[in-house]
């Protein structure tokens, strides 16, 4: 069973919306503070967003503040990424990171 598995990617138009989810298994994900962690095409790894175990508290990239939204659900074991307003710069694999794992990642395009 594979610990972290995304979902939700896909192609959006510019101003578009997505919805990322992140399944989590084989660990106390309600324990785990929970990454979104992006890669552009040719470029390194960005932090996105993350979010604390008991989800009071998010924080994310100057890029995408009021743009996206992070949350769990510790119930279900699942990580959500909200996406608003989707620019071509928001173009890449985006990957969710917790408790040293890493999901295989899940691509988001965002052209017209």
């Amino acid at each position: 069973q594979v610990p972290l598995q995304e979902s939700g990617g896909g192609l959006a138009q510019p101003g578009g919306t997505l919805r990322l989810s992140c399944a989590a298994s084989g660990f106390t994900f309600s324990s785990s503070r929970m990454f979104w962690v992006r890669q552009a095409p040719g470029k390194g790894l960005e932090w996105v967003s993350d979010i604390t175990p008991d989800g009071r508290f998010t924080y994310y990239t100057d890029s995408v503040k009021g743009r996206f939204t992070i949350s769990r659900d510790n119930g279900k074991n699942t990580l959500i990424l909200q996406m608003n307003s989707l620019k071509p710069e928001d173009t890449a694999q985006y990957f969710c990171v917790g408790w040293g794992y890493w999901g295989q990642g899940t691509q988001v395009t965002v052209s017209s």
